[in-house]
């Protein structure tokens, strides 16, 4: 069955009002909009509140010498409602400060979060994280790393960061992801995007 896509442009959608309704760690505000409907007409009058947090990278290190990623290990309180427990094993990702670009984020990020050093990276794809709810969207990145080097306990004390570090061979993280025990979406689609990709990539970063 062929989807029709509405063709859009910047007069589709009418934003009349944006409200503030918190602003504390992240902001949520409340937007008052209508939009053009696949049939031509316009929508009534729409109030959605939208979760304002910023933008964000997450970064998959990998060690194709000794053919391992590197995880990390970190409590999320929003997880309790739905699993078994609140410590996810993740990729390592940060969000992007002004003037940030996202390149700069994953060496950041992978320092302060695993204390490992990048090469290699490369963009695999961004996506946004639920746009029903939020504007955020994700870049997703891979890169080189010396997996031996991944070990400990990291984050800032200022953040209340409590991070433990992974080494996990490529047969494992397949396993994790069959079993459910990686289900957290930028961890989920940047291990299927490398086996999906694999072959590609690592002939791309042989030839640099």
């Amino acid at each position: 069955m062929s989807k029709k896509i509405l063709s859009f442009t910047s007069n589709d959608v009418e934003i009349s009002q944006i409200t503030p309704v918190y602003r504390g760690f992240f902001t949520m505000q409340e937007y008052q909009f209508r939009h053009k409907c696949f049939n031509g007409e316009w929508s009534a009058m729409v109030k959605r509140e939208i979760f304002e947090r910023g933008h964000a990278v997450g970064v998959l290190p990998y060690d194709p010498v000794q053919k391992e990623f590197v995880l990390i290990e970190q409590v999320r309180i929003g997880a309790m409602a739905t699993s078994s427990t609140p410590w996810m094993i993740e990729i390592i990702a940060g969000m992007i400060d002004e003037g940030e670009t996202p390149e700069a984020v994953c060496h950041r990020e992978s320092m302060e979060e695993a204390g490992i050093i990048l090469d290699g990276l490369t963009k695999a794809l961004s996506y946004l994280s639920s746009p029903g709810g939020t504007t955020e969207r994700l870049h997703i990145y891979v890169a080189k790393t010396d997996a031996t080097l991944a070990q400990g306990i990291h984050g800032l004390a200022a953040e209340s960061e409590d991070i433990k570090v992974h080494r996990v061979s490529e047969e494992t993280a397949l396993e994790w992801l069959e079993s459910g025990l990686i289900d957290n979406a930028a961890a989920v689609i940047a291990l299927q995007w490398f086996f999906m990709n694999k072959t590609k990539l690592q002939e791309q970063w042989q030839t640099r």
